[in-house]
């Protein structure tokens, strides 16, 4: 019993490192499938295997190594002189990306709440400090209450779809994107999103002492995110091209489906950007701490304020200006990654 409550911790852990707001919103899927069409599920078909695939063999790797922080696995699967490069460039990823999500979660309380900005900007960084000082452990049990919650909403959108007249849109739309593009979609899409979840999988992986633990949780955790592209894939495709006009496309279909469910997408919104927040700012406290003598909770402190500060620029000047090229840099990540990565799955 203990080791399947296990399994489903790390893969709900896994699910909500990956999943944020973007995914969420449903303009990720958007943009990287449902806008080419029913080929979009063959290519979420690909990128769900990479996920299973990258994900078990990094926390093994994590394992194996005792890795304190994502830093140490680079080194070793590339080099000292390459992974410190690596490491480097992951480190001012995190730091983007955390205070890409903080932004984040001020705009919910702004925009969703009618409070303001700051509000949401010091609430969200309280929470975080709450969790993070608390360790792994404490990010895990968030992921358990967060994902669960995602996985209902998710259910609900494909139960609602089914009934919908264009509900196999997902399996014949056609699309006059090159083929060049589509496919290499779902490898920017999960290399991004696999190089910026080693800050929470490669500590997870050397935490947990039972390795199968972490096979399965790694399998079952890819093979959900899988599940949950294609059921957003398919709630999207049954409102296109419409749904492509809208910023939030997920939210235009849950406004059709009353009051209940539209708090509860805003409880989804906010849980996802928060469980990306913290999953970044401790892989990065992480790494900080190898490479400094400072406390760990007061380099958390440094961390959060000087993620309060620069997520005052906002949040859409933030996406727009970061993420292109840190999904570029992440694909060559990647491709490193299957090249030399060689840990033994089982």
């Amino acid at each position: 019993m203990r080791t399947g409550s296990q399994i489903v911790r790390v893969a709900f852990t896994y699910i909500g490192t990956i999943v944020g707001a973007g995914f969420a919103s449903g303009q990720e899927i958007l943009q990287f499938f449902t806008r080419y069409g029913w080929m979009a599920t063959f290519t979420i078909a690909l990128s769900s295997m990479l996920f299973v695939w990258i994900g078990i063999k990094l926390m093994l790797m994590a394992h194996d190594l005792k890795a304190e922080s994502y830093e140490d696995l680079n080194k070793a699967l590339f080099g000292k002189k390459i992974g410190d490069w690596i490491s480097l460039f992951t480190m001012v990823v995190l730091f983007g990306i955390t205070t890409v999500m903080l932004a984040g979660g001020g705009t919910v309380f702004e925009e969703q709440l009618h409070l303001s900005y700051q509000t949401g900007l010091l609430v969200t960084l309280v929470l975080a400090y709450l969790v993070l000082s608390r360790g792994i452990g404490a990010i895990m049990t968030v992921n358990s209450v967060v994902v669960p919650i995602m996985l209902l909403f998710s259910l609900v959108i494909v139960i609602y779809t089914w009934h919908s007249p264009a509900s196999g849109n997902w399996l014949r739309i056609t699309s006059d994107y090159p083929i060049a593009k589509i496919w290499f979609a779902p490898f920017l899409y999960t290399a991004f999103n696999l190089a910026m979840a080693q800050a929470v999988l490669v500590p997870m992986g050397a935490t947990i002492k039972n390795r199968s633990v972490l096979y399965w949780g790694g399998l079952a955790g890819g093979v959900g995110i899988g599940l949950l592209l294609l059921s957003a894939h398919y709630a999207l495709s049954a409102q296109m091209p419409g749904i492509s006009q809208f910023e939030i496309p997920m939210g235009n279909i849950i406004t059709r489906l009353g009051s209940i469910p539209q708090i509860a997408y805003l409880l989804v919104i906010y849980g996802e950007i928060f469980t990306t927040f913290i999953a970044d700012a401790y892989g990065l406290s992480l790494q900080l701490q190898q490479r400094t003598k400072l406390h760990p909770k007061v380099l958390l402190i440094i961390i959060l304020a000087l993620s309060y500060l620069v997520s005052q620029i906002g949040f859409k000047s933030l996406l727009s200006a970061l993420y292109p090229l840190f999904g570029l840099i992440s694909t060559i990540w990647l491709v490193l990654m299957i090249w030399r990565n060689r840990s033994r799955v089982v």
